[in-house]
């Protein structure tokens, strides 16, 4: 039986996350973004994102996995707290590596403590390393 196409997740809340989306595009990797409010959503259709999971981050009994199977995920973080809770979703829905990259100097062992695999700072908005590694 063929293996079902994995979807790469992603949170794009700044200018490095919709680089990373406009790369995936141009890729044609398929991909899936989650936002947790309208705004982010809309923002994310414009880009040309088609497949968007919305969640209340608030409501733990309301995050119901997605009927496609998530592969990597890929969290740009402009928020501590949400991404920390994107996380904790997100590391039920797949057994890939959950990458969180940051320009911040939040504590990483936070973000691995809760399930990310791993945590990139960068100091610019070039995501072309990240894209070899799902192409390559």
């Amino acid at each position: 039986m063929e293996k079902q196409q994995e979807f790469i997740l992603v949170s794009a809340p700044n200018k490095i996350g919709e680089a990373f989306i406009r790369q995936l595009k141009v890729h044609q990797l398929p991909f899936v973004a989650i936002v947790n409010n309208k705004g982010e959503q809309n923002r994310l259709e414009k880009l040309g994102a088609k497949n968007i999971i919305m969640v209340d981050t608030s409501e733990l009994n309301m995050w119901i996995m997605p009927n496609f199977p998530i592969g990597k995920v890929f969290l740009f973080e402009n928020s501590l707290t949400l991404c920390c809770r994107y996380i904790q979703i997100c590391r039920n829905w797949t057994s890939e590596p959950i990458y969180v990259i940051t320009h911040s100097n939040n504590p990483r062992l936070i973000y691995k403590g809760i399930g990310a695999s791993h945590v990139i700072h960068t100091n610019n908005d070039e995501v072309s390393f990240l894209i070899h590694s799902l192409v390559g």
